[in-house]
């Protein structure tokens, strides 16, 4: 058999030439021979054959999967020991008499109410009965999250208040209207069976501490008296169909403890699911509903925007007062002593039109001054540095009207509202100077309910009213941008009463 020709291909190595083996031709001219089979071997990787990693994967993921595990009966072995068990044990257990108390008290009242206002007669009382379930709604609301913050840590933030209102009717139909008091009514009524759910959650806590006790309370005691023609130990179960079977020996205490111990493993996470439920009620029906919580936060940024704005106002301010006012006095200073030592200079026609340049030139310097002051005081003025009280109180000393002064602020509103307030009293105050021909005029500047109420009275001629225009047509849209208002009562005649609210915090 003729031998084959190898065409040996060398691969240069160091200083030696190596044939590589696996390459294998025919002779010039034939075919290529066939290339000989080669044995499977392993891969590897890092010296590791292929398939060790995945092992030592599969272990690795078996070690997690059991320390996994080992963690949830740890947890569950632990879990009636627990801080959080016992808040949430305590909190069922306080849950229960406030939700039914308040139950029976918001039923009847609602009950009495709503059976008066189909009446003619005692519509007006059943209003009034309906005012007070809704007002307990807000009390028990309140008294509910309080509950859960104290003994859950759950800080549920409290609804919008009542919108404030005029008169007895405006007030009663405000709070029938009162959307977060209805809510909170809710909550009272579904409170009852949930407080129910977690009673019995309680009671698994107490069958299983009883039960686990049964072999020391046998140890002690021995048999239980006859109790009904029974003798033996009672094991009692929370199922309302369990029954309570007995044991006769202590070895079956034993397993009553058993039973017990099981309950009260049990029994913490029934209560955490109860408190779970009412969580989620506490915050959808107590807290403030998506629309007020969407205002809150609006009026949080227009605050921040009012603030910001008025800051920057204030930097304007003194930007102004400290800079281009300082600039333009000594400019009018320098053109003075150059007009003083024209005059001073034999006159000719050049000079004396020169002089006059500078007389004109220092007169609009001048005028420019005033402007930047008047300016600078309607940005922010200086008198509001010690207060609105002492800022009115200089307003009404200025008035050629005399001006009776009553203000009661105990808390000092923000800075953009004093400056509102200022310039409300200002422009009040002129407009009895100028149109009222009024003989006395009264300020009174009062804080309310979270409230700045700004009153002008006057003894003048009266018909005064908001239209296009007028001044007090400027301070409505003044006002308007915080949720301000104002109220205008100026019968012809007389007297007039002009009332601004405002916000503490714009």
């Amino acid at each position: 058999m003729p031998e084959r020709a190898v065409d040996q291909h060398t691969v240069p190595m160091a200083d030696k030439q190596v044939p590589m083996a696996d390459e294998r031709a025919a002779p010039p001219g034939g075919p290529r021979a066939p290339e000989a089979p080669h044995a499977e071997t392993p891969a590897v990787e890092d010296g590791n054959p292929a398939g060790s990693g995945h092992a030592a994967t599969r272990r690795a993921g078996a070690g997690a999967g059991a320390g996994h595990m080992a963690h949830r009966v740890r947890v569950v072995l632990t879990a009636p020991w627990t801080a959080r068990a016992w808040a949430e044990l305590g909190y069922c257990l306080a849950g229960l008499p406030l939700a039914l108390a308040g139950f029976v008290l918001v039923v009847v009242l609602l009950c009495l109410g709503s059976g008066l206002l189909v009446s003619l007669i005692g519509g007006i009382l059943g209003a009034l009965f309906l005012v007070l379930g809704l007002g307990l709604g807000r009390v028990l609301g309140r008294a509910h999250r309080g509950l859960a913050r104290w003994l859950l840590g759950e800080h549920i933030p409290a609804p919008a208040p009542v919108p404030r209102a005029h008169g007895l009717f405006s007030r009663v139909d405000t709070r029938l209207r009162d959307g977060a008091a209805w809510r909170c009514v809710a909550y009272v009524l579904v409170k009852l069976p949930v407080s129910a759910f977690g009673w019995y959650a309680v009671m698994w806590w107490a069958t299983g501490l009883i039960n686990l006790s049964t072999p020391l309370r046998w140890s002690l005691l021995g048999q239980y008296p006859a109790h009904g023609g029974e003798r033996g130990a009672p094991t009692l179960t929370p199922l309302p169909f369990g029954g309570s079977p007995r044991f006769h020996t202590f070895w079956g205490t034993l397993l009553a403890a058993a039973v017990g111990l099981a309950t009260l493993l049990i029994a913490p996470w029934l209560a955490r699911a109860v408190v779970r439920v009412d969580r989620r009620l506490m915050r959808e029906l107590l807290g403030p509903g998506a629309l007020a919580e969407r205002v809150r936060d609006l009026e949080e940024t227009r605050a921040l925007a009012v603030d910001d704005a008025a800051a920057l106002l204030r930097r304007v301010e003194r930007d102004l007062h400290d800079g281009a006012q300082v600039r333009l006095v000594a400019l009018a200073m320098s053109l003075d002593m150059i007009r003083d030592g024209l005059g001073a200079t034999p006159e000719d026609p050049g000079q004396e039109r020169l002089r006059r340049l500078v007389e004109t030139a220092h007169h609009n310097a001048k005028e420019a001054i005033v402007e930047l002051r008047d300016l600078a005081r309607g940005i922010h003025p200086p008198v509001l540095d010690d207060g609105l009280p002492d800022a009115l109180a200089t307003l009404a000393a200025r008035s050629t009207v005399p001006v009776e002064l009553s203000v009661d602020m105990p808390v000092r509103p923000t800075a953009a509202i004093e400056t509102i307030a200022y310039f409300c009293a200002a422009e009040l105050l002129t407009n009895v100077i100028k149109h009222s021909g009024a003989r006395r005029a009264r300020l009174l500047a009062v804080q309310r309910d979270g409230m700045l109420r700004l009153a002008v009275t006057d003894d003048g001629q009266g018909g005064a009213y908001v239209g296009a225009g007028s001044g007090l047509t400027g301070l409505q849209q003044r006002v308007r941008p915080v949720d301000g208002t104002l109220d205008v009562d100026s019968p012809p005649g007389g007297p007039t009463v002009v009332t601004v609210e405002l916000p503490l915090h714009a």
